[in-house]
């Protein structure tokens, strides 16, 4: 085996056996528990699990002012489950948790045994009150649902108060492809300094600066994406710029073998016309040509080991 292939070799098991901790596109639950008379209740053990932990489940231990948080949770749904000895269990189920959010979930126990276990379900949307960022959320769904080329030009229009530096670059429908080398702000600031992430860490910004002379892109395999967010305001300190913060959150894999695949195409012959004599006569003459777009990728994830090793 020559040096360059063992080096690739080692290279891959370093991703593959790198720990979960070191992910930087991760959220948090946090909150207080009291009991039925307001008092708060210390040693109270939560657990937070979702199919999205490759262990499955990650567990804290309230204080003394009855407080607890579990940080570094991936993206996911979430069941969080409360447990005292002497009171009855407290279920949270469907939490959806994003990247970047503090999910709040306080919990009121009463006196009561195992099987008298209070489960909430179907509660309102959870607000984070820990954090004062201003995020957008584009969730797998949402980004296949939505006509445009996943980029950075696609995600400026999504944005209420979103301004492309070059205002010839919004994507309509897909049809600015895979253009590069333009940023956006969100009022008023610097598209310059727009930041690039993938799960956390930087890209693209480094490569182009002025004076350069040349550069690269990297575009992100939207296969792959699980979600994008977008920090338009209240970054962290780890924040490079105050400009928004870009970052793509990868798909991981599961206990249970999946498969994706998407589509998408449009030529000129879905294209409508609005021109007519009125139009004519103020000089317009032809409609803007349409192009011929093809989108088409699919993905396979699933586990190496159950529990311990997955891959996507």
């Amino acid at each position: 085996m020559t040096q360059g292939a063992r080096l690739s070799v080692v290279a891959v098991l370093v991703v593959l056996l790198a720990p979960p901790v070191l992910a930087q596109s991760t959220g948090s639950i946090g909150g207080t528990v009291r009991d039925t008379t307001g008092a708060v209740l210390p040693g109270v053990t939560i657990e937070a699990a979702s199919p999205a932990l490759i262990e499955q489940f990650r567990t804290a231990v309230s204080d003394g002012n009855g407080n607890y948080l579990i940080i570094d949770l991936r993206p996911g749904t979430y069941t969080v489950t409360l447990t005292l000895p002497g009171f009855s269990p407290f279920v949270r189920e469907g939490l959806e948790l994003n990247t970047g959010v503090t999910a709040t979930v306080n919990a009121e126990m009463r006196v009561g045994g195992v099987e008298e276990a209070i489960t909430v379900t179907g509660a309102s949307p959870v607000v984070d009150v820990q954090n004062v960022r201003q995020q957008n959320v584009f969730s797998r769904e949402v980004l296949d649902s939505v006509p445009n080329n996943k980029t950075a030009q696609g995600f400026a229009s999504m944005l209420v108060g979103a301004r492309m530096d070059r205002m010839t670059s919004h994507d309509v429908g897909g049809n600015q492809a895979e253009a590069g080398g333009s940023s956006f702000g969100i009022h008023g600031n610097r598209g310059g300094d727009l930041t690039l992430n993938q799960d956390g860490m930087t890209f693209n910004n480094f490569t182009a600066q002025s004076g350069t002379g040349s550069g690269r892109f990297l575009y992100p395999n939207q296969i792959s994406t699980a979600e994008t967010v977008l920090e338009t305001g209240g970054q962290s300190a780890e924040a490079t710029t105050g400009g928004i913060q870009l970052n793509i959150v990868p798909k991981e894999g599961a206990n249970e073998f999946s498969f994706y695949f998407a589509a998408s195409g449009s030529n000129p012959d879905f294209q409508n016309t609005n021109l007519n004599d009125e139009l004519r006569a103020r000089g317009l003459t032809t409609d803007p040509a349409g192009s011929i777009i093809r989108d088409v990728g699919f993905g396979v994830g699933g586990p190496i080991a159950k529990d311990r090793l997955w891959f996507y």
